[in-house]
């Protein structure tokens, strides 16, 4: 079963481009969920959108962003004023620095991406992007907008394919000073032999089994006792996958020609 994209746009490195897809590297769809219903009927409970002071049910079309500028008194955004102010990151991951790998606090370490080529013409862009930066123990810096937020990100290579990281802003990071500057016990020196045999003992290669859920495990065995007493529903059929965009790629050692031509240009004019 082909794996669903989160996001499709371009990769770029100075003039050389290339479509990817992006996905999340992690999942809470395996998770159980539970939808609120009415005990009485066993119909499932609509939530709808409530005008605050007439009482009425809103429509779709009715719907807008308000951004508050003081007691009950908004600025309105609809959907095409906030089309209006897109930005070229909502398409486009246009490596702009690069860091060395082991230089970023994993404290601003977000959430985990799996990108890879979207189009067989681009995989050799692709490559050279990521294998440079394997050489060069480098991670990309870039921005990418998400959810109508543009994030910053950082593009790890990782394998045969690259692991884009979403990044907590500065200010969403408490110093961690802040809490550990009163913690000034000393461990006994005497002690920490003892320890470190336990540490021994207890040492193993890590795997996903050391962090199941057991609560999870318990309800799924629950739901499958009552399931046996109810009849199948047929599944709905799936959306249609969206056409993949149109790719834009260049001959990738032409391209590497004209950046490196365009940067000795550059310097000799400077």
């Amino acid at each position: 079963m082909a794996p669903k994209y989160y996001w499709k746009g371009y990769l770029k490195l100075s003039l050389v481009t290339c479509p990817v897809a992006m996905t999340p590297a992690t999942s809470e769809s395996e998770k159980v969920r539970f939808h609120t219903l009415n005990k009485e009927t066993g119909n499932r409970v609509v939530s709808r959108y409530i005008d605050s002071v007439t009482g009425k049910p809103v429509r779709d079309d009715n719907e807008a962003k308000g951004y508050a500028r003081g007691e009950n008194d908004y600025v309105i955004l609809t959907e095409d004023d906030l089309d209006a102010v897109a930005l070229d990151t909502v398409k486009t991951i246009d490596i702009d620095k690069f860091v060395p790998a082991d230089s970023i606090e994993w404290i601003y370490l977000e959430k985990p991406h799996y990108l890879m080529p979207d189009d067989a013409v681009g995989n050799e862009a692709f490559a050279v992007i990521r294998d440079a930066m394997k050489a060069d123990k480098v991670f990309g810096v870039s921005k990418l907008v998400m959810g109508r937020r543009e994030r910053a990100v950082v593009l790890e290579p990782r394998g045969e394919g690259i692991v884009l990281w979403t990044l907590r802003f500065g200010d969403e990071v408490r110093p961690e000073e802040n809490y550990f500057e009163d913690i000034d016990e000393q461990a006994d020196p005497d002690l920490i032999p003892l320890v470190q045999q336990l540490i021994k003992k207890k040492t193993a290669r890590w795997s996903p089994d050391m962090v199941s859920d057991p609560i999870q495990e318990s309800l799924l065995k629950l739901i499958a006792e009552k399931k046996k007493a109810l009849k199948p529903k047929k599944a709905a059929k799936g959306k249609a996958a969206e056409s993949a965009p149109k790719s834009n790629v260049v001959s990738i050692m032409d391209a590497l020609r004209k950046s490196v031509e365009a940067d000795l240009k550059g310097r000799k004019s400077g």
